[in-house]
């Protein structure tokens, strides 16, 4: 009997020092299924929430079910909203249709609209035609447009025609130019030619350069290949450099390469080095 009774004792007290170890085991599975029911996930287990957990957990869906609402979404349960719950949602999806009538959206309903929403909306897509009649748009409808409106979009269309004229870009055409806008346009297109060879760009026309324009690219091109060449590029065209600065730039490299074969540092070619400094790369010798 005593060996019973010792051995009932043991396993109680062995028992009670494990129960922290197994609490505590427990405790992020609990933690991670009441996060799983919070969010409505079919991992959850209601039945291992206590009471103020299934509080907690029946908060986070009704939230879930508003925010549900709010975005339209068909998981909306209405009869789940209170009363100004369901106020609230009337009033954003109203503000969100007008929204949606002035942006010229898709899903606008025109008959959910008051008066005066209907011509707030009627006249911001009148303003979005004009606009893009004025732009070129492909949404433009001229039929629409009234005389005073045709006019503005006539001359909007006339100075946009103009500017891209003159910069080269969009859709120039110049049958629409008038004769000053004619010259003007000329002469952008000459000076934007000479800018473009001076710097080495394309779509430079030499033939279209003059004398002076010429000389300036020339020069410019000249002060390139140098610079190109002091730096070793390979775009180098040694054939362009005038005797002086071939024979500098020959010095250069002389002291770049002695200096490569004195200090170990860098392409040394010995060959290329004097007697003289071939001895002082040996002074033993």
């Amino acid at each position: 009997m005593k060996t019973s009774l010792r051995q009932i004792l043991f396993t109680q007290v062995a028992c009670l020092s494990l129960w922290p170890i197994l609490a505590f085991a427990q405790s992020p599975d609990l933690s991670q299924n009441l996060e799983a029911c919070k969010a409505g996930r079919e991992a959850c287990d209601q039945s291992r929430l206590s009471a103020a957990q299934l509080a907690d957990v029946a908060l986070a869906r009704h939230g879930r079910n508003v925010a549900n609402c709010r975005n339209g979404y068909d998981s909306c349960d209405h009869s789940q909203l209170t009363e100004p719950e369901t106020i609230a949602l009337a009033v954003a999806n109203h503000q969100r249709n007008v929204s949606d009538c002035n942006d010229g959206m898709q899903s606008c309903d025109q008959s959910k609209l008051t008066p005066a929403e209907a011509r707030d909306s009627s006249a911001a897509e009148r303003q979005r035609n004009v606009a893009a009649c004025q732009n070129g748009g492909g949404n433009c409808d001229h039929s629409k447009l009234s005389a005073s409106e045709a006019g503005a979009v006539n001359t909007a269309r006339q100075q946009l025609n103009a500017s891209d004229c003159k910069n080269g870009s969009g859709l120039c055409n110049y049958s629409q130019l008038t004769s000053s806008e004619t010259k003007e346009v000329a002469a952008d297109e000459r000076r934007r030619n000479a800018q473009n060879c001076e710097n080495g760009w394309d779509e430079c026309d030499h033939s279209r350069l003059t004398p002076l324009e010429a000389r300036q690219t020339s020069y410019a091109e000249h002060q390139r290949n140098l610079a190109a060449c002091k730096s070793g590029e390979e775009t180098c065209d040694y054939t362009k450099l005038t005797a002086p600065e071939a024979k500098a730039l020959a010095e250069v490299e002389h002291k770049r390469n002695y200096s490569a074969c004195l200090k170990g540092r860098g392409y040394c070619d010995v060959s290329r080095l004097t007697v003289e400094e071939t001895r002082t790369l040996h002074p033993g010798n």
